[in-house]
């Protein structure tokens, strides 16, 4: 195959999946199921606690509140770059990824779907930018008999949960390559704060404190490659509000360029979740 034969292939390529993915974002932030989406999408919130309330996925008992409308609006500064260039890197390395990866993304898929028959992704409801719900995709690390919206730290011996590929996967963090399409779709981007759960209230109302709920959330980010899920909610929502700041090319490529390193290393990895929940376990 020569050069023009290539580019043709890739760029046939790239109108399918473009057309692919304008039919496929609606359904993937709800627009078809209202009844799915959050109450409290671009409202900013306070977690209340109350012990009436049933245990969250951050392990606590309360509830989010909005706040008045009198409440400080974000003051991150907007930047070319945030606004147009990240997106633009975003498509176009999310695409290139996934065409040279495609193979990896096979091999992956057959590796799962043997170990443990049943479908290869795994899709959860997370927090998008302005607290938009939309659906994020994993290649399945856990048993078909895992209940299937209840975070890993609680779960009664996550390890036992946890396929013989689903533990390599995670190790490598090769479990996240189904979110490139998540970044090349536009609910995602390559980076920033890590997509928290649907009924991660505290973690919700921890980053409005700092602004972080305005950013589009990432494959890898700030607080990812500063402690990752060793860090308390707070601590993690501080360097997510930190990100939003210092948003910049620069910025980005040292995220990816420690994630490489980190992910190399196994640094970070907690089965069980955040800093905070390790605490809680514990404690029990």
């Amino acid at each position: 195959m020569n050069w023009k034969h290539f580019l043709a292939v890739v760029g046939t390529a790239a109108v399918v999946m473009g057309a692919a993915a304008a039919a496929k974002k609606p359904k993937s932030i709800y627009a078809d199921r209202p009844e799915e989406k959050n109450p409290f999408e671009g409202k900013r919130v306070r977690f209340v606690r109350d012990d009436s309330d049933p245990v969250n996925a951050d392990g606590e008992r309360g509830h989010l509140e909005e706040l008045p409308a009198s409440s400080p609006v974000s003051s991150r500064v907007s930047t070319i770059y945030s606004r147009v260039i990240k997106r633009c890197l975003d498509v176009v390395l999310s695409f290139s990824a996934m065409v040279v990866l495609s193979p990896l993304l096979l091999l992956v898929s057959a590796a799962v779907y043997l170990d443990d028959p049943g479908p290869v992704l795994f899709t959860q409801k997370r927090i998008g930018k302005n607290k938009r719900f939309f659906v994020l995709h994993k290649f399945r690390s856990m048993k078909m008999s895992t209940p299937h919206d209840v975070p890993t730290h609680m779960l009664e011996k996550p390890d036992s949960h946890i396929t013989g590929v689903g533990k390599l996967l995670r190790k490598m963090s090769l479990d996240e390559l189904p979110q490139l399409w998540d970044i090349f779709i536009g609910n995602m981007s390559l980076v920033g704060p890590r997509p928290g759960l649907w009924n991660q209230d505290v973690l919700a109302a921890e980053r409005d404190k700092y602004d972080a709920n305005d950013i589009t959330p990432g494959l890898t980010g700030w607080a990812q490659v500063n402690g990752r899920d060793a860090l308390e909610i707070e601590e993690k929502a501080k360097l997510d509000g930190e990100y939003g700041r210092n948003i910049s090319f620069k910025t980005d490529a040292v995220c990816i360029l420690m994630t490489i390193t980190n992910v190399l290393k196994h640094k970070g990895v907690i089965e069980g979740g955040t800093g905070a929940s390790e605490k809680r376990i514990k404690n029990r």
